[in-house]
């Protein structure tokens, strides 16, 4: 790819990936990938939890579900090698691929012959991984620059995501537990500051994070309402 397209395909990235909540993030990342990238009709996300669970985010198509959940149950194809190991990984024609013939068997008779996983983010409890499908042998052509372009470009808007993501559930956290102190001040005639010891000891007993005390104890009060 020369420089000239790299310039132009980086100024259309950078209006495509515009600032939103997670969720809508990933959405314009795969839409993005399958407009701007070369031969790649269809894409998705996958990610990992810490808990070592792997999910299928914003697919450009419902067909793709079951691909990504095969490539989840045998543990092999690109989706799930660039999501759990690999930086990127690229296979120009499944059929012929013997590095997961039970994966390609199922993509291939889904009429996906060519496919590419590339790593988008490494977060503390997440990792994911931007899957492309193409329905043609051989697709991708001047993958690397582009690709290594797109993961840049994505990343960012990720991180950019996550943090406004981070912050509204701080904002969120912090009013629950202010409501859950209000509620045990007029229960048992407390102070605040006496009623966040309550709620702290509670959480320590039971082993429970102290915002999930509050949410319970909210959740309690608007359903006895």
């Amino acid at each position: 790819m020369n420089d000239t397209r790299l310039i132009e395909t980086a100024r259309l990235l950078s209006r495509a990936l515009t600032p939103g909540d997670l969720d809508h993030t990933l959405s314009q990342i795969t839409h993005a990938a399958v407009t701007m990238i070369p031969g790649v009709e269809y894409a998705s996300i996958t990610v990992l939890q810490s808990d070592g669970k792997l999910g299928t985010s914003a697919p450009t198509d419902q067909r793709l579900l079951p691909l990504d959940a095969a490539q989840y149950e045998f543990r092999e194809g690109p989706c799930y090698y660039a999501a759990v190991d690999a930086v990127h990984i690229i296979s120009p024609d499944l059929a012929r691929d013997t590095r997961f013939p039970r994966y390609a068997a199922v993509a291939v008779a889904a009429g996906i012959k060519s496919q590419a996983g590339l790593r988008l983010f490494d977060a503390p409890k997440s990792q994911g991984a931007l899957n492309l499908y193409a329905t043609e042998i051989g697709a991708f052509e001047d993958f690397e620059a582009i690709s290594a372009l797109f993961t840049h470009q994505a990343a960012t808007a990720i991180a950019y995501a996550q943090e406004i993501d981070d912050l509204q559930q701080a904002i969120h956290t912090r009013g629950t537990i202010g409501q859950a102190v209000g509620i045990v001040m007029e229960r048992y005639q407390l102070n605040d500051e006496r009623a966040f010891a309550f709620l702290t000891r509670l959480s320590q007993d039971h082993n429970i994070k102290l915002h999930r005390v509050a949410e319970e104890l909210v959740k309690e009060l608007d359903q006895r309402a």
